[in-house]
């Protein structure tokens, strides 16, 4: 006796507009949540400048140039309307992470595909079954 056709279930466009939507939502939440938590952008030292002339900031002739192109000077007061660059070159990404952060993260990330490739199996034994017949 031959199957019939594997006939995909239907769903609505409201369905598909909610889908949609949600996970839109979804994706913008875990993109700004670590910024609202105060979980990024934290990483910055500042450090002491005892010398702001642009020797004292270990900057040679040629970056002095590209500052004063972007309108910076040295010193650590405004010059003719130019913004102090000492701010900036004293201001340092801090690279260190945690371990704990970093098992945590590998954890989330594999627990989800675990679910889903879990909820998933039985459907996708389903739909092999009808389309090509008990595989077992």
């Amino acid at each position: 006796m031959a199957k019939a056709p594997y006939r995909p279930p239907v769903q609505s466009q409201i369905g598909q507009i909610f889908d949609t939507l949600f996970l839109l939502a979804l994706v913008l939440a875990s993109l700004f949540a670590p910024v609202y938590l105060g979980l990024a952008g934290s990483g910055k030292t500042t450090v002491e400048l005892s010398d702001t002339s642009w020797a004292g900031m270990k900057q040679n002739a040629t970056m002095q140039a590209q500052w004063e192109k972007l309108g910076y000077t040295d010193g650590t007061e405004a010059k003719d309307g130019r913004q102090p660059a000492s701010k900036l070159i004293a201001t340092r990404f801090d690279y260190n992470f945690s371990f704990v952060e970093l098992a945590a993260s590998a954890l989330v990330v594999v627990a989800y595909f675990f679910i889903v490739f879990y909820w998933s199996k039985k459907e996708y034994r389903e739909v092999i079954d009808e389309r090509f017949g008990n595989s077992e």
